[in-house]
């Protein structure tokens, strides 16, 4: 089945092309969510008359990518967490882990989803770097550091406390 793209697609081409796909992704997908329409000469017609609309609000959606973008370059993240002798995690760092702490240090609008990781979650403690798209072919790669967590004063969300730690207190009679 034929369709026009309605958006920028990184595997079929750029909004106005026409690309050839199965009938099923194009009902089941492209259709319903607006990316495409059926490729026949009325709606040739009618996306012509809508082609500059289209491209003022993918411009505006790319702007807005990037703006996320700027907010994240050159982010260094440390999540400390539980672990055992080994250096390995009592549990994991997944993909939202690393968006909400990101969202709570940078106060961005990051979604797990945007969170990119090749290898599946996080077990051991070291230095990862993290890719993240968020969308519009627009990407950042953010260091992140999975440090383990002590009683000295490190909280969860891996900054020093300024308190001292708690020493046990001496009896004196």
């Amino acid at each position: 089945m034929n369709v026009i793209l309605l958006e920028k697609m990184s595997n079929l081409g750029e909004i106005g092309d026409t690309a050839k796909v199965k009938s099923g992704y194009a009902r089941n997908f492209l259709f319903p969510q607006g990316k495409a329409i059926q490729a026949t000469k009325n709606n040739m017609a009618e996306f012509e008359v809508r082609r500059e609309d289209l491209l003022a609000k993918h411009n505006a959606k790319v702007a807005a990518a990037q703006a996320r973008a700027k907010k994240l370059v050159g982010v260094k993240l440390v999540m400390a967490e539980n672990t055992s002798d080994e250096g390995k995690l009592f549990g994991s760092v997944g993909t939202k882990d690393i968006a909400e702490a990101l969202n709570a240090q940078v106060g961005s609008d990051l979604l797990k989803s945007e969170v990119m990781m090749p290898h599946g979650v996080i077990r051991t403690i070291g230095n990862y770097e993290i890719a993240l798209d968020l969308g519009q072919d627009v990407g950042v790669t953010i260091s992140l550091a999975v440090v383990r967590m002590d009683a000295a004063g490190v909280s969860d969300d891996g900054r020093i406390s300024e308190e001292e730690p708690e020493t046990a207190d001496e009896d004196t009679e």
